[in-house]
């Protein structure tokens, strides 16, 4: 509990009852989720308080967001190694619905137009995943 408290801490974000229990489903998550896919987890705890979380989550870049065109928002929990928050990959499964995080893969830099200036970027794959495929 205490590890979890000051990984919270350290990127700024007050470690409450609420923040702690969300966030200890949001890293037991091995794929995205979204914000229904945690209300079904936690039953007990109403929409908006996870919501608010999840968004407080995303804002100190503990979460990345994902919008795969599904319709719903996506989350999934930062693992990157460095300050700059470079997102990577996602791969969404057009059978399943399904969005996985592909993490050894960055997103390819761009070049853009002068005058432009990339603030951030997101990069979604859509296929058919392994599951699915057979």
């Amino acid at each position: 509990m205490e590890k979890i408290e000051e990984h919270l801490a350290e990127h700024g974000v007050k470690p409450t009852a609420v923040r702690i229990l969300v966030w200890e489903q949001a890293v037991r998550q091995q794929e995205t989720f979204t914000l229904s896919d945690m209300e079904e987890l936690m039953p007990h705890m109403d929409r908006s308080s996870i919501f608010r979380a999840l968004r407080l989550f995303t804002d100190h870049q503990l979460l990345h967001e994902i919008d795969d065109g599904t319709g719903q928002q996506k989350y999934c929990v930062c693992r990157c190694i460095n300050s700059s928050h470079l997102n990577h990959i996602h791969f969404t499964c057009m059978k399943c619905g399904q969005t996985y995080c592909l993490e050894d893969y960055q997103i390819p830099i761009v070049e853009l137009p002068d005058g432009f200036e990339m603030q951030e970027a997101e990069y979604v794959i859509k296929g058919v995943c392994p599951h699915c495929k057979n």
